[in-house]
């Protein structure tokens, strides 16, 4: 007898119990910092561009720190420097986590997302490219439409109102957590010139020096938080991007758990810390890197400029065919099935909706034209603008298909046993069904005793006199 075929594997499909209440968890705080981030850019761009936008230039110029430790920074400096280090640190965890307990943990599973983020992140490159070859422009600015910010993707799903169902979310984050990885990648190899080799050993050594304090058990906050400082400082010296730093020591956290705990060490700290960088360190950042002079001319320059048309194009189209067309090809190669409950055009508008490239993409673009401050601008005002463009483009998309959106997470909420765990995900325990058999029962008791209370017969007729 031939042997059953396996069981196809489901694209978007439904998550596991914990994987779904971590995701849940994570994406409630990139949600409220989302929203924050909205607002500092608003508030950056309003200040520069009032009579006060003198001052936000001198606040953002304004030098501090130990000039004879290497640290004598701008304002904006340490906010793209200092405070992203969090952000970075949060994504090294976030990966850690993917990568052992989370969906990139099984290589099969993991295809399909780790694909779909890299055809994300090559299209936008090569449109980018073409746009700047056609042109005659720079092509240094090619990474800058290749990062997504999840922080400001989910404002947007807040701000529209569209509760898309947790499989939906769960792969815009690990969407977002691969494109971390590879953004961290870029940034450390075609952005660091003029190594400094013993700071970068001493940071080496600090890095050591933490791995070892986490495999011996060594607790406590002011052990580790002077050894961070310490280990982001010698990498800011070294020429290497200090965000790096942050990115190693997340990764070296134990993110699995082991028997009798409800939280690993990295989801503790990434539970403590998260907070802090999506509402404290990327809005600052966002504060003072998003304050760019908006005019007309700027306006008109964002599409006529290749440097800029280009960052434009490669969010807003690249992106979203990038990752729509991985997803495609991915599924279809690997003969994995749709989840039955979703449809491709679900896909296609996630894929626009990981267009917005706020915090990253920021980054990347202020590296890329160091040397030339206007084109900077000009740069930072085509990330605006072409998030822009493809979070109202997904907003269309995504309110078109928003009532299966909302039936479908109002059915992974649904708890009628009142367990704590949502009744989908007991359909195979058979005491599920027994305490739901009890729940109907006893409806259907409470029915028939309101209709002997009104005079009428459990059936309809009228009950005897």
């Amino acid at each position: 007898m031939a042997a059953p075929s396996p069981t196809p594997r489901k694209v978007l499909g439904r998550l596991s119990l914990p994987e779904r209440n971590y995701v849940a968890d994570a994406l409630r705080t990139e949600t409220v910092g989302g929203v924050l981030l909205l607002l500092a850019a608003v508030a950056a761009l309003i200040w520069a561009n009032t009579p006060l936008g003198d001052s936000y230039t001198a606040v953002s110029d304004f030098h501090i720190g130990p000039a004879s430790l290497g640290l004598d920074l701008s304002i904006e400096h340490w906010a793209a420097d200092g405070l992203l280090a969090i952000f970075f640190f949060v994504a090294g965890i976030e990966l850690k986590r993917e990568l052992v307990a989370g969906e990139l943990r099984d290589p099969k599973a993991a295809a399909l997302p780790v694909i779909a983020a890299l055809c994300g992140m090559a299209m936008p490159a090569l449109v980018y490219l073409a746009v700047t070859t056609i042109g005659g422009g720079s092509a240094a600015g090619w990474a800058v439409p290749t990062a997504t910010d999840i922080a400001f993707a989910l404002a947007v799903l807040a701000v529209i109102g569209t509760s898309l169902p947790s499989a939906l979310r769960a792969f815009l984050l690990t969407l977002a957590v691969v494109d971390d990885l590879f953004a961290i990648l870029i940034i450390a190899v075609f952005f660091t010139d003029d190594l400094n080799f013993a700071a970068l050993g001493g940071a080496f050594a600090g890095l050591v020096v933490f791995w070892l304090l986490l495999r011996k058990g060594v607790r406590g906050w002011f052990v580790y938080v002077p050894l961070a400082l310490v280990v982001w400082g010698l990498m800011y010296n070294s020429g290497v991007h200090a965000t790096i730093a942050g990115v190693a020591m997340g990764l070296m956290l134990r993110c699995s758990r082991r028997e009798g705990e409800e939280q690993s060490p990295g989801e503790h700290i990434e539970h403590l810390v998260r907070p802090l960088s999506a509402g404290v360190a990327v809005p600052l950042f966002a504060l003072f890197s998003a304050g760019v002079a908006v005019t007309g001319e700027s306006l008109s320059d964002v599409f006529t400029q290749p440097e800029t048309l280009g960052v434009v194009l490669g969010l807003v189209v690249g992106k979203a065919l990038g990752i729509f067309g991985g997803t495609w090809l991915a599924a279809r190669f690997t003969k994995a099935e749709l989840n039955e409950d979703l449809a491709w055009p679900d896909v296609l508008a996630l894929a626009t909706l990981a267009g917005i490239g706020f915090t990253v993409s920021l980054l990347i673009g202020e590296l890329a034209f160091s040397g030339d401050a206007t084109l900077t601008d000009q740069v930072k005002a085509s990330v605006l603008m072409g998030s822009l463009i493809a979070a109202i483009l997904a907003a269309v998309l995504l309110k078109r298909r928003v009532r299966v959106y909302q039936a479908l997470a109002a059915e992974e909420e649904r708890d009628e046993d009142m367990s704590g765990i949502p009744d989908i995900y007991e359909q195979d325990d058979p005491a599920y069904h027994l305490r739901m058999a009890a729940i109907y029962e006893e409806k259907a008791a409470e029915h028939r005793r309101k209709a002997e209370a009104a005079g009428v017969s459990s059936d309809g007729g009228d009950s005897p006199a």
